[in-house]
């Protein structure tokens, strides 16, 4: 679609006041599997095969990913608690990677929304609203400390006695800037959801159905295409610039913060499907069509490989990051329950 015929779209040729209503008014929109009318034998059974695929990656989900991601949740939680206590001190990197991790956590609980599919969520517009800004809040939030934290390596390494690695040395002013930022994004999406009809009761998705164009083209901008370039630029510095001789050799800095590193990668290359489809999803209101049921399915699989990428998140920070792999191999009596184990298979055998 042209540029023109966006701008039209959004109301750019529809004039003043009950033109740009017009363009908002998106009372007509509705879930291809809720308007479904063929008779075509066909078109019938890819549509039963779509809802079955659908509920069969929610229940993988709910089964397998949510367990995963909630136990390495709450394991780095106790962890970094219990690193603080023993040695008093609020580690920069440990701080950031804990409120990515609460952030993580609350986005997993907010993927319960998904329990029903391939149904939705009945709510109230105003509900929906409401859970889609913390789902924003969430989502942004992510994103934008993991953006942090790649920065505070660069100065780590390339930066580190400019005053602007010393400004960055204070992890609380980090969080509290990301937490504004975001809060205040959020609160824009909120807005962009619209406001028709608040009373009534529709089907909910994270990002709403029913939610303006503006609304997932700002998501677009503030919530993958300006991180991803400042992921991308950041690991081509990394690649390409020269390090100062005294600085860690660099395949041994990718070791020691492979944790960042693999999350970096499986953000972008979930956040990179989600947002296609987003916008795809744009470009049909844009046209005034609800789509067909596969377009339908592929935003259940996007919405669902998102939530997905939270969990594994979670799992990599406890995988990987030397704090919390250093102690899960510390773990008391560890080394006795397998020593016992092992001693147990031998007197059977």
């Amino acid at each position: 679609m042209e540029l023109p015929q966006v701008l039209s779209a959004l109301g750019g040729d529809e004039g003043e006041g009950a033109g740009g209503m017009a363009s908002h008014n998106m009372t007509w929109l509705s879930y291809p599997s809720k308007s479904f009318a063929s008779t075509s034998p066909e078109e019938i059974e890819a549509f039963i095969a779509s809802q079955n695929i659908i509920s069969r990656l929610m229940h993988c989900y709910i089964a397998f990913f949510v367990p995963m991601g909630l136990i390495s949740g709450i394991c780095i939680l106790i962890i970094f608690i219990k690193n603080y206590l023993q040695h008093k001190t609020k580690e920069q990197l440990d701080l950031l990677l804990l409120h990515f991790t609460i952030s993580n956590i609350i986005m997993i609980f907010l993927s319960f929304t998904v329990i029903p599919r391939p149904d939705y969520l009945k709510a109230t517009h105003l509900a929906c609203s409401v859970l889609s800004f913390f789902f924003n809040f969430s989502y942004f939030n992510s994103q934008y400390v993991l953006i942090f934290i790649l920065l505070i390596l660069l100065l780590e390494r390339f930066l580190p006695r400019t005053a602007l690695s010393k400004a960055t040395q204070n992890p609380v002013s980090c969080v509290a800037f990301v937490l504004i930022y975001t809060f205040c994004l959020s609160l824009t999406e909120a807005v962009l959801v619209g406001m028709d009809n608040y009373h009534v009761e529709t089907e909910c998705q994270s990002d709403p159905l029913f939610a303006w164009p503006e609304y997932e083209i700002v998501k677009f901008t503030f919530g993958f295409a300006i991180p991803a370039f400042l992921q991308v630029l950041s690991f081509t510095v990394l690649f390409a610039k020269k390090a100062p001789a005294e600085a860690q050799d660099l395949r041994q800095h990718i070791r020691t913060y492979a944790a960042v590193f693999i999350i970096s990668i499986t953000i972008f290359i979930c956040h990179l499907f989600y947002n296609v489809m987003i916008l795809f999803r744009t470009t049909l209101k844009l046209q005034k069509s609800i789509g067909t049921p596969k377009n339908e399915l592929m935003m259940n699989i996007a919405e669902i490989v998102l939530f997905s990428e939270s969990c594994a998140n979670l799992v990599f920070i406890l995988c990987f990051h030397k704090p919390c792999k250093d102690r899960i191999l510390e773990t008391p009596n560890l080394d006795n329950l397998i020593a016992s184990s092992t001693r147990g298979k031998i007197s059977l055998a």
